[in-house]
C-alpha cells in the first residue's frame, strides 16, 4: 500500500500543476461540435490569445466552454489546424504514466477478446482515447508512433505506461509518420528500447507472417486488413490468385493457406517480397508462390500481353489521396487500377480492391472501381463491403477515423 504521506504529497503536486495549466476557451457559438463528442478542436473555434500562441506544442491545457465552465483536458498545438485534442472529459484527471497505463490496459483487454495472441493494433489514436498515438503489438515487441505534438511531448510517460501494462521485451519508436508533418514535428530516426532482431513473426489466424518493425512501412505491418485477408483466404481454394501491392504478402499468404493453386505477388519493394517468400517457406507453401518486384501497372500490362489470367485479383495500393486536393487524381487512379485488374481476371473471376485514404469514401471507391471494370468491357456485382478490424476502433464523432474501404466484386 502506498504510504499516506507520499500519496498526499503527490496530490499536492498535482493540485499545484493543475492550477498552473493554461486555459483554452471556445468561442461563443463554436462549442456545439465539441459538446457533441468531437475529439478535435480547430483553430477557428477557440480564442487564440497571446497566452495560447505562446504555448509549447503538445502542452496540456484545460478546455473551457464559452461561459467559462471547464469541459476537458486537451493537448494543445497552437501552430496546427487541429489546435487541441481531447484526452479526457474528467478535468480532475492526472495525465501521467498511470493514466497511459490504464488506457493501454483497457485497449489490450478489448483486443484479446476478439484477437487473442498478442498481435494487433494496440492503440488506434482517438478510437482508444489517446489522440495522435499509434501502438502496434507484435507479441513481445511494441512499435510506438507519436504522431501528434501532445503524444510526442508525452513520449516518456507513454513508454513508462506501456512497460507497466505489458512489460514488452522491446519497444520501437517510429517518429517518422506522415501525420507528424501536419503537426510541425520533425522526422526522427528509429529508436529501439530493448532488444529486437527483425523480422518478427506474427500469427494471423494460424498463418505465420513476417514483419520488419525497424525499416518496414508504417510500423512494419498492416493489421487493418486482417478480416479482409480472411475473406480472400476463404475464396481462394483451387484458384490462381494475383496479389497486387502485396507488400510482405499478407493477402498472398492467406490465399495460399486457403488452398490457392498458385499466387503471384507483385510489389515495388524487394525486401518486402523477400519477407513474403520467407514466410511462405515457414508455412510450407513456398512452391506455390511467385513474386515480381516492380511497378504494378507495368507488370499487369505484361501479364495481359502474355494472356495470363487469374480467378482472384487483389489490389491493396498505398493511399492515392493523402490530402483532399488529391481526390480527383485518386478517383482516376482507382479507376485505372480496376480496369487493369479486371483485364487479367477470368470470365467468372473475383476482384478485391481497397483504399486506405479517409478522403476517398467507400461510395467513391465503388464508383471509380465500377467505372474501371466497365472500361475493361466487364460488368460486376458487389459482394462485400468492409473496413478495418476490431483492433482499429472508430471514434463515432470523427469520420476521419474511417479510412479503410475494402470492396469485393464478382465479375461477369
Amino acid at each position: 500500500m502506498r504510504p499516506a504521506a507520499s500519496y498526499n504529497a503527490r496530490l499536492s503536486e498535482w493540485a499545484a500543476a493543475m492550477n498552473d495549466l493554461p486555459r483554452l476557451v471556445l468561442k461563443s457559438g463554436h462549442d456545439r461540435r465539441v459538446r457533441s463528442g468531437a475529439p478535435w478542436v480547430f483553430a477557428n473555434e477557440v480564442a487564440m490569445t497571446d497566452e495560447v500562441r505562446r504555448l509549447e506544442p503538445g502542452s496540456l491545457a484545460r478546455l473551457a466552454l464559452p461561459g467559462g465552465r471547464l469541459f476537458a483536458l486537451v493537448h494543445v498545438n497552437p501552430h496546427a489546424l487541429i489546435v487541441a485534442r481531447v484526452l479526457t472529459r474528467n478535468t480532475d484527471a492526472v495525465v501521467d504514466a498511470t493514466f497511459y497505463q490504464r488506457r493501454i490496459e483497457r485497449a489490450a483487454s478489448l483486443r484479446e477478446r476478439f484477437l487473442p495472441g498478442g498481435c494487433y493494433r494496440l492503440i488506434h489514436g482517438e478510437g482508444d482515447g489517446l489522440p495522435g498515438l499509434v501502438i502496434d503489438r507484435y507479441g513481445d515487441t511494441c512499435v510506438v508512433q507519436p504522431n501528434s505534438a501532445g503524444m510526442d511531448r508525452q513520449l516518456e510517460p507513454i513508454l513508462d505506461g506501456l512497460r507497466r501494462a505489458l512489460a514488452p521485451e522491446a519497444i520501437v519508436v517510429r517518429a517518422d509518420g506522415h501525420g507528424r508533418t501536419l503537426e510541425g514535428l520533425a522526422q526522427r530516426p528509429v529508436e529501439v528500447r530493448g532488444q529486437v532482431t527483425p523480422p518478427v513473426e506474427i500469427d494471423e489466424d494460424g498463418v505465420r507472417l513476417l514483419a520488419d518493425p525497424l525499416t518496414g512501412q508504417k510500423t512494419g505491418w498492416f493489421f487493418d486488413q486482417r478480416p479482409n485477408r480472411l475473406l480472400v483466404r476463404n475464396a481462394a481454394r483451387g484458384q490462381r490468385v494475383l496479389d497486387l501491392y502485396s507488400y510482405a504478402g499478407g493477402f498472398a499468404l492467406q490465399a495460399l493457406a486457403g488452398g490457392a493453386t498458385h499466387v503471384h505477388a507483385v510489389d515495388r519493394s524487394g525486401p518486402a517480397l523477400t519477407l513474403a517468400r520467407e514466410a511462405a517457406a515457414l508455412n510450407g507453401t513456398a512452391e506455390r508462390l511467385e513474386t515480381t518486384t516492380g511497378d504494378v501497372f507495368e507488370t499487369v500490362g505484361a501479364l495481359t500481353a502474355a494472356k495470363q489470367r487469374y480467378e482472384l485479383v487483389v489490389c491493396d495500393p498505398p493511399p492515392f489521396a493523402r490530402v483532399k486536393k488529391d481526390l480527383p487524381a485518386a478517383r482516376r487512379g482507382y479507376r485505372k487500377l480496376a480496369r487493369a485488374a479486371a483485364g487479367v481476371a477470368t470470365a467468372d473471376g473475383l476482384l478485391a480492391i481497397a483504399s486506405c485514404s479517409h478522403h476517398v469514401s467507400t461510395d467513391e471507391l465503388a464508383g471509380a472501381a465500377f467505372q474501371g471494370i466497365r472500361d475493361a468491357g466487364r460488368s460486376a456485382r458487389l459482394l462485400f463491403t468492409g473496413g478495418a478490424g476490431p483492433d482499429h476502433p472508430l471514434h463515432p464523432a470523427l469520420p476521419e477515423n474511417r479510412y479503410l474501404s475494402f470492396l469485393f466484386f464478382s465479375l461477369d
